[in-house]
């Protein structure tokens, strides 16, 4: 009589095809975490991409840095974030352009350009657009401001805002009828500046606005001569959207 074959014993565990239905389901949870942490934005993240920029648009003097938080609301959505970032390397290339114009004409030391919270900063030295205790323009000033207005006619800065500030030094002005004070002078130099870009270059003249601070807003101690050549200046600010007029 034939053996009786003994029925064959079920193997521990879960079934051979839970492992690859486990691995797969793995596999589609990292693809939505994945896809949900690239459309979601926040202001850590934000504040990470700023931060990226040290070194290039991100540097300032005295060791600043941008920081994301100066530049976002706590509601930044991701259409804002990206226009931000835009204006950003907008800024960043129209500095670059600055900068390699003051080197090739030898003016590093007498322009500079730096990337500050409120936009893009053109700082000239009193001596590169007038003589002391002057407010009419050098002729050889008309090429650099010639030169600014064409960048800032670019596409991508069209509806930028531009305020031009003039300041002096704490030394009074040889008094004049038409300088009484350092007052005078700073507003009338800074109006100068507005004057020449809006009829010689053909910047809009609701994109420009003039102001003068005198000796009051000094970027260094009136202590020394150079000093005080560092506070005899005109501002050219490149206004961010956000800091621009409604």
């Amino acid at each position: 009589m034939a053996k009786k074959k003994k029925p064959e014993e079920a193997k521990g565990g879960a079934p051979e095809w839970m492992t690859t239905f486990s691995d797969l389901m793995t596999l589609l949870l990292c693809f939505f975490v994945l896809l949900f942490a690239f459309s979601t934005i926040d202001q850590r993240k934000f504040t990470a991409v700023m931060k990226s920029f040290q070194g290039s648009a991100g540097v300032l003097h005295a060791g600043k840095t941008i920081d994301g938080s100066e530049y976002i609301d706590k509601g930044l959505n991701e259409d804002k974030l990206t226009k931000q970032l835009k204006e950003i390397r907008d800024f960043k290339v129209m500095e670059e352009k600055i900068n390699k114009y003051l080197e090739e004409n030898n003016m590093k030391n007498e322009i500079f350009v730096e990337l500050e919270s409120r936009g893009l900063l053109i700082r000239l030295n009193e001596n590169v657009l007038f003589g002391s205790g002057k407010a009419e323009l050098k002729e050889n000033a008309k090429e650099t401001l010639r030169f600014l207005g064409d960048i800032i006619k670019q596409e991508e800065f069209k509806s930028k805002y531009i305020t031009v500030e003039g300041h002096t030094d704490s030394d009074p002005i040889v008094r004049s009828k038409k300088y009484p004070t350092n007052w005078e002078l700073s507003i009338s130099r800074a109006s100068n500046v507005v004057r020449f870009l809006i009829e010689d270059t053909y910047v809009e003249p609701k994109r420009l606005s003039a102001s003068g601070y005198s000796q009051y807003h000094p970027v260094a101690p009136n202590d020394t001569m150079e000093n005080k050549s560092k506070n005899r200046r005109v501002d050219i600010l490149i206004l961010r959207s956000d800091f621009s007029q409604s």
